[in-house]
């Protein structure tokens, strides 16, 4: 598939209000995550769980840590690691996101998602020194590390990411003659 002809005056024009609509699209990703923390921090208790149906649950979790609780019990120091890495990996997605042609939608979604997602965290982390969690995910005595919204947008952003490097993976590995629009 081609990509049709921009004018090269006008480029920089185009990436520029692409890029705003998926920094917005961020921003929606950070307001929910957010808004449901508050719900969460206001109706229960810290260890609170509210069981929903055999295998979830709500709850009020706090992490100190990064994904399953990695690094949770760190003594502190980790706090500021988990922000200085969310900071410079967001600033870095926002540059990734003016270097994306127009027709890059779904890379441009992968990215705001990613962004959305770190921010919302970066924001707990900076506020309490910890990250709220809330769904929980159980079978009998087996428990997946409880999530928010920020962190299921973290992870479907990469899953779509991984999506897209094996479809290009393949059209390389094929021998397509085609770019692969992300």
């Amino acid at each position: 598939m081609t990509e049709p002809e921009i004018d090269p005056q006008l480029e920089p024009q185009v990436r520029a209000s692409g890029v705003l609509g998926w920094l917005a699209f961020a921003a929606v990703v950070v307001t929910l995550d957010q808004a449901s923390k508050w719900v969460i921090v206001k109706y229960f208790q810290f260890g609170e769980e509210l069981p929903v149906l055999p295998f979830f649950s709500w709850v009020r979790w706090h992490n100190t840590g990064a994904a399953f609780s990695f690094l949770n019990d760190a003594g502190g120091w980790q706090r500021w690691l988990f922000a200085a890495l969310a900071i410079g990996f967001s600033l870095y997605l926002i540059w990734e996101l003016t270097r994306l042609r127009v027709s890059e939608k779904t890379q441009a979604l992968v990215y705001a998602l990613i962004l959305g997602g770190a921010l919302g965290n970066l924001i707990d982390r900076l506020q309490h020194g910890y990250v709220v969690d809330f769904v929980l995910l159980h079978y009998e005595r087996h428990i997946f590390p409880a999530f928010n919204v920020a962190d299921s947008a973290i992870f479907l952003g990469a899953v779509i990411w991984f999506f897209l490097l094996w479809r290009e993976y393949q059209a390389q590995k094929a021998g397509a003659d085609t770019v692969i629009e992300r």
